[in-house]
């Protein structure tokens, strides 16, 4: 009978409780300074030599603190200083090692030299590679060190020191390593002086070592870096590159001392996966605590950080939008970001309108239950979203896709009057808009050319326009009717679709690597924009290394492809069409094998300006080319949908500062009380449960009544 009473006694006590029934979290942790999140695709690199992907950086940009970083509220994109006192200013020099002045000729500079100064007190991360023995020696350094150990937290002492300069320049000769595979060493070989040099000793020196051993770079002498003092240090780039400064904002040049690479080298350590790729060491405000990638990351705040400041300014609109309300706070102001990974999108979605995600993208599925696309395409949340008080984030990504022609093709390539007119009639007949509106929910921005948004030299308005494709019609583009692409197909000698010669139809062929969902819808359409001007579409699907092979060797017509920017220069992505990057003939990025020798001229002259008028008038004059040349069928700029809920301050879209989790900031009291109110106690079930837990018992306690009583007559 007392279990009988038990059991009932622990429901009702449950149901009193019912609120936290569907709380992912520990209780322990609600009301703290906690940014959840998610992530779907676990980061393969945490080591800044290696890590290059999105899923990484999203990591590694909040724990290294490269030179610089970008001003998380200006737009076009700004650099300041990160752990530097300033931006450096490089120095040219001619073949004689006489200095130059700042506007000389590209022609006469043979080397750059920038001089960087770090600001004092700069500390890392507590980290055991840090911990010294009581003679100052690393007491992590030894025999059996792995031994019962699984995590860097198995170590119990840690220590610190103050970033200098070596751990800059250390890093840099990590960029040649052998055994790192840098993704950028080959191209930071061909701008830094002495590191090709640096990468073939390391070879040789490899060679000799037994694969598991450390290889101590600072044994190798790098040419090309001088160390000036303990604070200061300067780098010498081959010629004129001013875009340079932009790598200096990203993990490839950030920070790692030598006790960390030495700490992580010893044996044992990597079966275990204590590695700098999986336990990364750095200066930023958060330190990564917690590292499972198939369930969960979790960055806490770095105790030891310098303390940088939000932003006071930024651009028109943030002030309003609350984005300057922290001016001059200490930075970070969470104590705490936790990533769960999530694979699919509803369960994703789910626990975003219960509150706990304070952030979410939007997938195709969700895409009508959180936004309304109004008549004019303007967008706008639904009224649940905003009854929620969620907040909508639009941004243009600086990335740009595109169909390319291949300029080698005897039939769309090459610059005649006939190959140019056909390849302008099928750029006009592809109708971006509808595409943008059909098949990407309106998430996206027709291009005018190369350059998205932010990035210097795109102009929007009529300016911007590719007037071979629009007409500017009552303050906005209106893409060219489909009477005029068949007027163009007229004269590339193609009347009704067909050669004017031979009377054949006008056949021309898609390489595509195929697959996904909707691909089939995708170019059905596709299929339907070329039939408007009586072409016919031959779609060839393959695996992607068969479609890069064609790449390679120029054995397509037509092909696919995007391009997300490295850096915010119009340099990164005119150089996809330079006739030098020729794919065919040089193995280099421009896939179209495009050689216009007036556009080679001027990107020449451009890509090592600075972003002055000068530089503007020579990106209108490269942008007319290509808009009259049309290697490519420019397609779209991509937009960033982003969620955010009422407590999640601070945040803004920002697509190359990837540093952005210190800036943000939660209102938790606000979040447990919506989470509550979301989330009420299921309490139905329970109140079944006891109906029925009632039936049962109440004849048992009948019939044991019964026996008692029967009993105290006896």
């Amino acid at each position: 009978m007392r279990k009988i009473c038990a059991c009932i006694v622990l429901i009702i006590s449950l149901a009193g409780c019912g609120q936290s029934w569907n709380d992912p979290y520990p209780s322990a942790d609600a009301g703290g300074n906690i940014l959840y999140t998610a992530f779907t695709d676990r980061p393969k690199h945490l080591d800044p030599a290696q890590s290059y992907t999105e899923d990484e950086i999203t990591f590694t940009a909040q724990i290294y603190e490269p030179p610089l970083q970008y001003h998380y509220l200006k737009r076009p994109y700004e650099l300041i200083a990160s752990t530097l006192t300033q931006v450096p200013i490089p120095r040219h020099f001619d073949a004689k090692g006489r200095e130059l002045p700042a506007n000389a000729p590209v022609e006469q500079i043979a080397e750059s030299i920038y001089e960087l100064k770090l600001k004092p007190g700069i500390r890392y991360q507590p980290h055991p590679a840090f911990a010294l023995d009581a003679y100052g020696q690393p007491l992590y350094l030894g025999k059996n060190v792995a031994d019962g150990r699984q995590v860097v937290a198995d170590f119990s002492q840690t220590g610190t020191r103050e970033l200098t300069a070596d751990d800059y320049i250390y890093q840099i000769k990590r960029l040649a390593h052998p055994r790192l595979h840098s993704p950028i060493f080959g191209m930071m070989a061909d701008k830094i002086v002495g590191l090709k040099e640096l990468g073939e000793n390391l070879q040789k020196a490899a060679r000799d070592l037994p694969a598991d051993a450390w290889l101590d770079l600072d044994a190798f002498p790098l040419s090309g870096i001088e160390k000036v003092d303990a604070l200061t240090w300067r780098i010498r780039i081959k010629g004129k590159y001013p875009q340079f400064l932009y790598w200096l904002a990203m993990p490839f040049f950030a920070p790692v001392p030598r006790e960390a690479d030495r700490f992580f080298a010893q044996p044992g350590m990597a079966a275990k996966n204590l590695t700098l790729d999986w336990w990364p060491v750095g200066t930023g405000p958060f330190m990564l605590s917690e590292n499972d990638p198939n369930r969960r990351m979790v960055l806490s705040r770095n105790p030891n950080f310098h303390g940088q400041t939000y932003p006071c300014e930024g651009e028109a609109g943030d002030r309003e939008a609350g984005l300057l309300a922290d001016c001059g706070k200490p930075l970070p102001f969470i104590d705490q970001a936790i990533f769960t990974r999530e694979k699919e999108a509803i369960p994703y979605w789910n626990k975003f309108l219960q509150g706990y995600f304070d952030a979410s993208g939007i997938s195709s599925d969700s895409f009508d239950q959180a936004v309304r696309v109004n008549v004019g395409g303007d967008v706008a949340l639904t009224d649940e979203m905003r009854d929620k008080g969620i907040r909508l984030l639009t941004s243009v990504k600086t990335s740009t896709f595109y169909m390319g022609f291949n300029m080698l093709d005897p039939v769309i390539g090459g610059l005649s009057l006939r190959s140019t007119r056909l390849r302008q009639a099928i750029s006009i007949a592809i109708d971006q808009e509808e595409y943008i509106s059909i098949f990407q929910n309106g998430r996206g921005l027709a291009a005018q050319g190369p350059l998205p948004p932010g990035i210097f030299g795109h102009e929007g308005g009529e300016l911007g326009i590719d007037s071979a494709v629009y007409d500017w019609v009552d303050g906005k583009p209106k893409r060219k009717s489909v009477e005029v692409a068949k007027k163009l197909m007229v004269e590339a000698g193609y009347p009704n679709g067909r050669d004017e010669k031979t009377g054949e139809p006008l056949v021309v062929n898609l390489d595509t690597t195929g697959g996904g969902m909707g691909e089939k819808s995708r170019l059905d359409w596709l299929t339907r924009q070329f039939a408007k001007i009586d072409v016919q579409l031959v779609v060839r699907s393959t695996d992607f290394n068969r479609f890069q092979d064609k790449i390679r060797k120029g054995n397509v017509q037509l092909y696919y492809l995007g391009w997300n920017a490295d850096y915010p220069d119009p340099e990164n992505f005119f150089f996809l069409l330079d006739g030098n990057e020729g794919k065919v003939a040089k193995g280099g990025e421009n896939a179209s094998n495009y050689a216009n020798p007036d556009f080679d001229r001027l990107f020449l002259r451009m890509k090592n300006m600075e972003n002055t008028p000068e530089r503007l008038d020579i990106i209108r004059q490269m942008s007319r080319i290509l808009h009259h040349d049309a290697p490519w069928v420019f397609g779209l700029h991509p937009k960033s949908y982003t969620l955010g809920h009422r407590w999640l301050k601070n945040r803004k879209p920002n697509d190359v500062g990837n540093n952005i989790l210190k800036y943000q900031r939660i209102d938790a009291t606000d979040r447990a009380a919506a989470r509550r109110a979301w989330n009420p106690p299921v309490l139905w079930p329970l109140g079944l449960g006891l109906l029925f837990l009632a039936l049962a018992v109440i004849p048992a306690m009948i019939g044991y009544r019964r026996r008692e009583l029967r009993a105290a007559v006896k």
